[in-house]
């Protein structure tokens, strides 16, 4: 666990691999407790998980990374499935509670509803999982500590998991193959292999992930970029490396995705700001970037 302090404010996060059992459809639990004095907004870019949030204490404002200036919506537990555009989280600066990240396929079969339900939207699980998620919600806010939620989350998910309809082998091999390739592998060649129709592959790839698989395959387009971009390589380079057309055509791509440029992404990610040094949500990628 990572406890800072600074004369802004404090911090804490804490990570944990999820039981074996689990993995890898459940990638990774993090909790958090910010009071860093300042209110903080955060650019969450299109990033290939489903999240699931519960907050203790604070609220978190979310609106869409292209219209800033809307209010939003404000939320204390958040279902978010697979995005194609950026959100901006907005909050005091003051912000206490966990997340878990998922395959989309694994949040399918662990929460029982068709993913396209949750593209591109946030939910209130609640709502949408009933008293066995509320019941979650109230014990992970009276355990003593970290250890206890995240021994408290794997006896709850591998519970579930018991009663759980799995995803289709097949979807999750697309899934795989796209991630692999990132998104490079044609859909032609992906129907071939899973041996179903392209209309049964798209209709039960959207059911189990939530997007069509031409979708999925911008988002693993785009996680490639940004992984090249926090290597400062040059962007016409990776325009060519990741199949676009042009640099042009990466530019367009990627405002249209996240609402900015290139130039103005990896200018806001060199910005210094207080709180934790390591504001990525998924190891290995760029989701996130604390914004002014």
């Amino acid at each position: 666990m990572q406890h800072l302090a600074s004369p802004e404010g404090h911090w804490e996060v804490a990570t944990a691999l999820p039981h074996a059992r689990l993995r890898p459809g459940v990638q990774q639990y993090r909790g958090f407790r910010l009071d860093l004095g300042l209110p903080r907004q955060r650019l969450e870019v299109p990033d290939g998980v489903v999240t699931l949030v519960f907050s203790f204490d604070h609220e978190l404002r979310v609106t869409e990374a292209a219209t800033p200036s809307a209010p939003g919506s404000a939320h204390r537990s958040m279902l978010v499935g697979l995005r194609t555009t950026a959100g901006l989280g907005r909050h005091s600066g003051r912000l206490y509670g966990l997340e878990v990240i998922l395959t989309p396929w694994k949040g399918y079969s662990l929460f029982g509803i068709p993913m396209h339900e949750l593209a591109d939207t946030i939910a209130d699980p609640i709502d949408l999982l009933g008293p066995r998620c509320r019941d979650l919600a109230d014990a992970l806010a009276c355990a003593p500590g970290w250890a206890q939620r995240f021994d408290l989350l794997d006896a709850t998910f591998l519970r579930w998991s018991a009663d759980a309809v799995p995803a289709s082998a097949r979807v999750q091999y697309a899934w795989r193959e796209l991630a692999r390739t990132s998104g490079a592998l044609p859909i032609g060649q992906l129907v071939a292999a899973t041996g179903w129709g392209w209309r049964q592959l798209e209709n039960r790839f959207r059911a189990e992930i939530g997007l069509t698989p031409k979708g999925a395959a911008r988002v693993m387009r785009l996680r490639k970029v940004l992984r090249l971009m926090a290597e400062n390589r040059p962007v016409a380079g990776i325009a060519a490396e990741c199949g676009f057309s042009d640099q042009a055509h990466l530019n367009r791509e990627f405002k249209a995705m996240i609402g900015r440029t290139p130039r103005q992404f990896r200018t806001a990610r060199a910005l210094d700001f207080t709180g934790p040094p390591t504001v990525d949500r998924v190891d290995g990628q760029v989701t996130s970037v604390v914004l002014s």
